[in-house]
């Protein structure tokens, strides 16, 4: 019997699982933005010390991971699982991080949903009774997304203004049935939304209706509105996304502009950094979130946010082949105290 469903999309967790610890690293770009003062270890060049940048960001995600467990003083033996993925064939960087763990590891692939995916499945196993410590990390690298979804850096094309920046960067957080919180408390798991937007350099606009889609869900099943959040928080839609969210859940009768923003807008200082429309990929809201969210809610400069990492699936073979793009948001409610 399902005991822990709310309407057709959202988890209520019974025994809402702790969010114990945190990590983040950030490229070179991503330590001149706002944010710079919130990541464990900002990168000197995008290469970190690596001789490629596939393996760079393998690194970035092996030493996230190892950054949070140092924090908490506990060994790798017991952590029950790591949940994690990018976007690289076949989830290259975390394997190959989860490859110097001799821990349980479960790939995944929501694109640059895959923080709060991989945070939503690390929260049902341990609310669950499956384990009481998990990891859930991910990340992304400007230079190795380039040159896997859209042209070799040595092109120098040019960029349209709906274009964003992926993110140099990794993080990590680790989850447990103990902790004082933050507390994850809901999960919406988001569907599969596609508005036909064939366009790679408009992600945001392809990646808006799953995001409107997953909050709106949210909202239905849970009987909460916008105001029951101090912030609701979309993972990579940039400012074209953000703004076509923001007018979709409107006109179904929820205003977010006292209360919303986007990873994508925040990581970045769209003034004076030349990143057109923000940024993207995995490593956007995992380092907003890792880094500056995780200690805000922990300062009590937020009690309660909702999460809502967005992705768009798109391959090389599907662009070329004129498929259009779906987008897939999934959303955790976070809260200080239960």
């Amino acid at each position: 019997m399902v005991e822990k469903r709310l309407g057709e999309q959202t988890i209520a967790f019974k025994n809402p699982p702790s969010i114990i610890s945190t990590a983040a690293i950030a490229g070179p770009k991503e330590g001149e933005g706002p944010l710079r003062d919130y990541y464990d270890i900002v990168l000197d060049d995008d290469l970190f010390g690596e001789e490629t940048w596939e393996k760079a960001e393998s690194k970035m995600q092996k030493e996230a991971v190892r950054l949070a467990l140092e924090k908490l003083q506990i060994d790798e033996k017991d952590i029950d699982y790591i949940f994690a993925g990018d976007l690289l064939n076949q989830l290259m960087a975390s394997s190959l991080a989860a490859r110097d763990y001799r821990i349980p590891f479960f790939g995944l692939y929501g694109a640059c949903s895959t923080l709060t995916e991989s945070m939503s499945l690390g929260a049902m196993a341990v609310d669950g009774g499956f384990a009481d410590y998990v990891i859930a990390s991910t990340s992304s690298h400007f230079c190795s997304a380039e040159r896997q979804f859209r042209f070799p850096l040595e092109h120098g094309n040019q960029r349209p203004p709906t274009s964003q920046w992926t993110v140099t960067g990794a993080g990590a957080a680790v989850i447990s049935s103990k902790g004082k919180g933050p507390y994850i408390t809901h999960v919406t798991t988001g569907r599969v939304v596609d508005f036909g937007i064939k366009d790679a350099n408009n992600m945001g606009a392809a990646m808006a209706p799953a995001a409107a889609d997953t909050i709106l869900r949210h909202f239905k099943d849970t009987g909460r509105t916008n105001k029951d959040y101090d912030l609701i928080i979309t993972g990579d839609l940039g400012k074209v996304g953000m703004e076509l969210t923001l007018d979709i859940v409107k006109k179904q009768g929820f205003d977010m502009s006292a209360n919303y923003s986007d990873c994508g807008v925040k990581v970045f200082d769209l003034t004076q950094q030349d990143v057109h429309a923000g940024g993207s990929g995995c490593g956007c809201s995992a380092i907003v979130f890792c880094g500056y969210l995780y200690k805000q809610l922990l300062e009590g400069n937020l009690n309660r946010i909702l999460l809502i990492s967005t992705g768009a699936l798109l391959s090389p073979t599907s662009t070329m082949q004129g498929e259009s793009i779906p987008g897939i948001a999934h959303a955790v409610a976070i809260e200080r105290g239960v």
